[in-house]
């Protein structure tokens, strides 16, 4: 069983996208998933068409539902969502006087983690009180990244911030992968970008490359993700892709699949 928080506080760096068809690719590859969906702007949720539902992230982190009543079931096959809605929003004024209120999405979640091969959690676009609850809930970070030069600002930020939970809250997080993102074929500065994610992490940097892709894009309005909108497009060859350097890691942290 493997928990990945999806972070990086920059917006528009392939967190959501990545994780609904990253999840839905494990899913079609046999893998039990859950996608929790940590962010107030709900995207995620609007993707898989789960906005209607009566309790989500926001109700378990203010213990108003426990953890299986708010969950949304076979979104897909083997995929269910943990959904969100703008009230998450107050979250981070809500819990800050609770105490423990780094761990409080961990706790909450309790044994409904071990019903899945694999949880990913989408972080909001900030790395506020919501985005260290996924971290401390977690044992694995990905970063997915946007290949431009202003998108590598900031990420020293968020590896403080992954280090400050491994430290205080959670020692057995780890970023156990980057992810580059929108990669533009013809442009040299997205080779440059991926180059220097290399030289900082290593073989912790996917292979695959995420590529940009229209049909990608397009997805979200039609309530799937891209395995399902248009299964023989370059976004959908990209997840699987990613899908199979993921369940290959699987022997390097530790676990195996379901």
């Amino acid at each position: 069983m493997r928990t990945i928080a999806l972070a990086n506080q920059k917006g528009g760096t392939g967190k959501t996208t990545t994780a609904v068809n990253l999840g839905a690719a494990l899913a079609e590859r046999k893998r039990r998933v859950l996608l929790v969906d940590v962010d107030p702007q709900s995207h995620l949720t609007a993707h898989l068409g789960c906005e209607d539902a009566k309790y989500g992230t926001y109700q378990l982190l203010m213990g108003l539902a426990p953890a299986s009543e708010c969950v949304v079931p076979e979104v897909l096959p083997r995929l269910d969502v943990m959904p969100a809605s703008l009230a998450l929003s107050g979250a981070e004024l809500e819990l800050a006087g609770v105490r423990g209120r780094e761990a409080v999405l961990r706790e909450a979640m309790g044994g409904i983690v071990s019903e899945y091969d694999y949880v990913l959690f989408d972080c909001p676009p900030s790395l506020g009180i919501l985005t260290v609850n996924a971290l401390a809930a977690a044992r694995e970070v990905f970063i997915p990244v946007q290949l431009e030069w202003m998108a590598l600002r900031g990420l020293g930020q968020l590896l403080r911030t992954v280090d400050a939970v491994k430290r205080r809250v959670n020692p057995q997080v780890e970023i156990t992968g980057v992810i580059g993102c929108m990669y533009k074929a013809r442009r040299i500065l997205s080779a440059q970008v991926l180059e220097t994610l290399v030289q900082h992490f290593g073989e912790r940097v996917f292979r695959t490359i995420i590529r940009e892709n229209v049909r990608l894009a397009e997805a979200p309005s039609h309530g799937m993700p891209i395995t399902l909108y248009d299964p023989r497009s370059r976004g959908a060859e990209d997840y699987r892709s990613l899908a199979t350097e993921v369940l290959r890691q699987e022997r390097k942290v530790g676990v195996s699949g379901g």
